[in-house]
């Protein structure tokens, strides 16, 4: 029996090795890997699109690549796409295709050509990154840095966010899949020919439409359509604004006026308010000098609190004209910012745009109600709320006190003295002196409500008198003296006689009595000063003048010893 042949595979094949033949077939297929081609999808599974793209094997691409995250892949079977062939999975030349990669591919040739021709790119920004900020350039994608925004550094780039907008490509690198773009470099040129443009025809007055820019802390930035201008804080309206962001925000369209246009340096100043009538026009007519109105605080400063008539128009309630005894208090103390106030117009400036307004003068001066219900010479009771060096302070109500200053506290004792017998809560009572409704002071006395015996006594004391005086004190200089126990007085020792052996203080005694002439009266100091010096010379010449004279041939001692005896005579002694 014949013994049976087995054919192998490579008897088939004329003796070639079949693996190495199968190599060679695919190696030609291996060829595709990396390059992009154009499939027809032949049917759909759950996940993949099985894709016809000429080989010995079908390729499948993943469905989501055909639509963005979270929605169905709008693609059907007979589909003609671009794909990118990425490798075959087994031996059997099964291939993975890619959507993704084939726009990539795509997109990176268009690039490519776009930096080569330095022509501007659309793109979206869509992430942030550490200095930046990623873009899709149509399935590319590139680094925006922080610096490449804006011409201006922005705070918030939210709104830029997802807006398709053209893009300039700095560099690329193909081989490292990098690629860095500047939306700034495109804006400069942008802003360069519609600068120019625009500022040709630039005139003050111009009125303009504009996109709010930017907000800061002194103005918003408006873009014209080319150029950038102004729109300070104080010009955004009539009204108080303090940050522009409570009357703005950034991408607000806006109508504006030129108020200032710099040719040299095209600086340009808006205004939205000059778009506006003049709140302060006939501001005069509209809040005349002492009418009452009622407004709201808008601002509280140290000095302070404006309070606005109507939108546009403030008036400023100085802190001298919030209260009218509250003096040392801060605005803050006694009005609040939105408070609702009544006031009153004390003066209109319409030429510095300036009202000042009075939020004490709507209530009764306490100072006009003391003086209309207390004349002066009356009789007031109250508590010592305060002493001070110079007096005392009553309180004359629950706001205003009244001030005794020490010279009027007593007549017999110095004010230094007299004040020591106060102390704060006594209740006393006092007359009233003075009320000064303009200077808010009112004077009283406590002294006053007694009489001035020693003012009584000074009145009936004339200069030139003789006088009788009892020695109270010897000094070295003369002798103090009281007249009627109630005057005081001195007589200086070259007054204490005639005779120079005489003027010796030490020859009195306190108790003693001397007659004496009144020389002068300070009704101030209350006192009086008097002279035996001056009384005798007095006495000598009235002698000569009743008795005679020495011509006559009677001697002085003669005349004077008369004199005298008859005085004696006619006098009762003084005990």
């Amino acid at each position: 029996m014949a013994a049976a042949t087995t054919q192998t595979p490579n008897d088939h094949f004329g003796g070639e090795d079949f693996a190495t033949l199968l190599d060679e077939t695919l190696g030609q297929d291996i060829g595709f890997e990396g390059s992009v081609v154009v499939g027809k999808i032949v049917r759909l599974t759950d996940d993949y699109a099985i894709v016809d793209v000429g080989l010995k094997s079908e390729g499948r691409v993943p469905l989501k690549e055909f639509a963005p995250a979270g929605v169905k892949a709008e693609v059907k079977p007979g589909d003609m796409v671009e794909l990118y062939v990425e490798r075959y999975e087994d031996r059997d030349g099964s291939i993975l295709l890619s959507r993704e990669k084939a726009r990539r591919e795509e997109a990176w040739s268009a690039l490519e050509k776009a930096f080569e021709n330095n022509q501007r790119i659309n793109g979206t920004i869509f992430g942030r990154v550490k200095g930046g900020f990623t873009v899709d350039l149509g399935g590319a994608m590139a680094f925006l840095p922080g610096s490449q925004v804006d011409i201006r550094p922005i705070r918030d780039i939210n709104p830029m966010i997802g807006v398709a907008q053209p893009f300039q490509i700095l560099k690329m690198d193909r081989a490292r899949g990098n690629i860095v773009v500047s939306r700034r470099a495109v804006l400069e040129e942008t802003r360069a020919e519609q600068r120019s443009e625009l500022i040709q025809g630039l005139k003050e007055g111009m009125i303009l439409d504009g996109v709010v820019k930017n907000i800061t802390d002194y103005g918003a930035f408006v873009d014209l359509g080319g150029v950038d201008g102004l729109l300070h804080v104080t010009d955004i309206a009539w009204k108080r604004v303090n940050h522009p962001a409570e009357a703005l925000q950034i991408g607000q369209p806006v109508r504006v006026q030129v108020i200032r246009f710099n040719p040299e340096t095209h600086r340009i100043s808006l205004g939205m308010k000059q778009l506006e009538a003049d709140p302060w026009e006939n501001v005069t007519t509209k809040y005349p000098v002492g009418s009452r109105f009622t407004g709201r605080v808008t601002n509280i400063t140290d000095y302070g609190a404006f309070v606005e008539l109507e939108p546009g128009v403030e008036g400023l309630v100085h802190i001298s004209e919030m209260s009218w005894t509250k003096k040392n208090v801060h605005p803050g103390k006694i009005v609040s910012t939105s408070q609702e106030v009544d006031i009153v117009v004390l003066d209109v400036d319409s030429s510095k745009r300036r009202i000042s307004l009075g939020l004490k003068q709507v209530q009764p001066n306490p100072w006009q109600q003391f003086a209309d219900t207390h004349q002066v010479g009356s009789e007031i009771e109250g508590e010592i709320r305060n002493i001070t060096e110079f007096g005392l302070f009553i309180g004359l109500s629950a706001d205003i006190d009244g001030m005794v200053h020490m010279s009027d506290l007593s007549w017999d004792e110095p004010g230094e003295v007299a004040i020591t017998h106060f102390k704060k809560g006594d209740v006393v009572k006092a007359k009233v002196l003075d009320v000064d409704v303009e200077k808010e002071r009112i004077s009283l006395g406590i002294k006053q409500l007694s009489e001035d015996s020693v003012a009584d006594a000074l009145a009936k004391v004339n200069k030139g008198s003789i006088v009788t005086c009892t020695i109270t004190g010897i000094q070295q200089n003369g002798i103090d003296v009281s007249v009627n126990d109630i005057l005081s007085g001195f007589i200086r020792r070259t007054e204490l006689s005639r005779d120079k052996a005489e003027q010796r203080p030490e020859r009195f005694n306190v108790g003693d009595r001397v007659d004496a002439k009144v020389v002068s009266i300070d009704k101030n100091a209350r006192r009086l000063t008097l002279t035996i010096k001056g009384r005798e010379v007095e006495e000598d010449k009235q002698a000569i003048s009743d008795y005679g004279s020495s011509d006559s041939g009677a001697s002085l001692g003669d005349i004077l010893g008369a004199a005298f005896r008859r005085r004696n005579e006619n006098e009762p002694d003084v005990e």
